[in-house]
């Protein structure tokens, strides 16, 4: 048997599934194609979360997108994290080529055009389905450890939620929570301390300006009502497929700390909602985050732990993760141990620093009798990669390299047009866009400092009123006093002993007379 036949043979049983998968390409030998050699993808361990990765320019979202297409046509739902913004194309079918046609003629697949049921959704001011969560819904620990506080000020944020839960204050965003801690130190400074001990001004001053520098990345748009719910992006279409949600964050590249926020939160909401599936034959949801270096180059470590704590449990839910970067050394190794999927394009060697990443890579998968794997690493060509998958037994395939088919969507933005005519038909847009702002702890804690406030001055004019009252009372009796005073000469001179014997012995002698 030749050695051609040795590998088909390889690739082909290493592949072998029972159940439903994604054919994401077939296998090459010495930079040629084997046609039919399909690399498959199991749907059933596609919940053991995955890495695409490669330098600029290698085909990373192209495959990103084959990936997402699959899914879809499977019926299972996608998030998409789109910060290039080059994602919305899924929603037109190819415009084809004669370079697809001819790759996918070595693959031995057929190219089919189609475009995907697609939601745009949006952070920021962009045009799309509004995301938002309240501050209640983060709770303590989770906003703790976004805004990376201290153990004594995550000691403060938990006194906060208390007090809310006590006295019924809703916390829907960063204006109520501003307001609270304000209120802890200031008006409602006796009422804490006696309910829960002092709270010191620099703990809560502290806190205060972590709170400012997440407002200047955008968060006072993201955190409020309406909230967003993570059932929303189950949903399928009425011809069974798995809608795409695509995440526009082309205008929060450079505030990391509110996309490291959202992605916190909606991981946290998913796994506390979603039900358990155990060993499932496929997955509910996919997440692809794409550019993940942003979430680790700037997450603390109370935030890495986070994160790598929700990757390995969140799988238990039906959930994949899949990391999209330049280098696997982008993601901490802890989380990268957890990837059961690796899409490798070429990496380019322009530096010391560059050749030793290319090898510690390759020491990232498992050995092949057919590949020099730090060789292969940099002679891939683009849309060319290195795969390797598990099995429906939880076992790495045969490691690929893999000539990659081509997205049957196209691989080009949407028009404004387009996009505008897409949100028209969301009924989403209708039930998220519209910005509610009901009375919660900032407008409570207002109204109760200012009912204080007018009892303070009702009490203060009562207190100025009696002190008036008094006044006046004290200058009559001074007055009376004074009148008194004044006509005692008199009253002492007439009412003497002995002016009285005068004035009687006066008078006796005028009545002998």
């Amino acid at each position: 048997m030749s050695t051609k036949e040795t590998f088909f043979k390889y690739i082909t049983e290493g592949n072998t599934t029972k159940g439903d998968f994604i054919p994401v390409g077939a296998a090459m030998l010495d930079g040629e194609t084997v046609t039919g050699a399909y690399v498959k993808i199991p749907l059933k361990t596609m919940n053991r979360h995955g890495l695409i990765a490669g330098a600029t320019g290698t085909g990373k979202t192209k495959s990103l997108q084959v990936l997402a297409e699959n899914l879809s046509d499977k019926g299972i739902p996608v998030l998409l994290m789109d910060i290039k913004g080059d994602l919305s194309g899924l929603a037109q079918p190819s415009l084809g080529h004669a370079k697809i046609d001819e790759r996918h003629e070595k693959i031995g697949l057929p190219f089919e055009a189609k475009s995907f049921p697609v939601e745009v959704l949006t952070l920021s001011e962009q045009d799309g389905v509004r995301l938002r969560a309240t501050v209640s819904e983060f709770g303590p620990v989770l906003l703790s450890r976004i805004l990376d506080l201290s153990e004594t000020q995550s000691g403060v944020v938990a006194v906060i939620f208390q007090y809310c839960d006590d006295n019924k204050l809703p916390i829907l965003d960063l204006k109520d929570f501003k307001k609270i801690l304000q209120y802890a130190t200031q008006e409602g400074k006796e009422e804490f301390t006696d309910a829960y001990g002092r709270i010191s001004t620099a703990s809560t001053g502290a806190i205060l300006r972590k709170v400012l520098e997440l407002e200047q990345q955008g968060a006072d748009l993201f955190f409020g009502e309406t909230s967003f719910d993570v059932q929303d992006l189950l949903r399928i279409d009425e011809n069974g497929r798995g809608y795409i949600n695509i995440l526009r964050l082309t205008d929060i590249q450079d505030r990391p700390k509110l996309f490291s926020t959202f992605m916190l939160s909606l991981l946290a909401e998913i796994y506390s909602t979603f039900p358990e599936q155990g060993d499932s034959d496929r997955p509910e949801l996919i997440l692809f985050i794409d550019e993940a270096h942003l979430i680790f180059n700037e997450a603390s470590k109370a935030l890495l732990n986070q994160i790598e704590s929700i990757v390995k449990l969140i799988r238990s839910k039906g959930v994949g993760l899949y990391f999209v970067t330049q280098n696997p050394t982008d993601v901490p190794e802890a989380v990268l141990g957890q990837l059961g999927l690796k899409i490798q394009h070429a990496l380019r060697a322009f530096t010391a620093k560059d050749r030793k990443a290319i090898k510690l890579t390759a020491q990232n998968y498992p050995d092949s009798e057919y590949y020099d794997t730090t060789e292969v690493l940099t002679s891939l060509g683009i849309g060319e990669a290195l795969v390797s998958a598990l099995d429906e037994k939880g076992r790495p395939t045969p490691l690929a390299a893999t000539m990659m088919r081509a997205p049957m969507s196209r691989m080009d933005v949407l028009t404004d047009m387009e996009l505008s005519t897409l949100l028209s038909k969301s009924k989403m847009v209708k039930k998220y866009n519209e910005t509610i702002d009901r009375e919660s702890a900032y407008e409570m804690l207002n109204e109760k400092i200012e009912k204080a406030e007018a009892e303070e001055a009702k009490e203060k004019a009562r207190q100025e009123k009696e002190a008036l009252k008094k006044a006046e009372s004290k200058k009559r009796t001074t007055s009376t006093r004074r009148r008194s005073t004044a006509m005692n000469p008199i009253v002492k001179v007439l009412t003497s002993a002995t002016f009285i014997r005068s004035v009687f012995g006066i008078l006796t002698k005028v009545m002998k007379k």
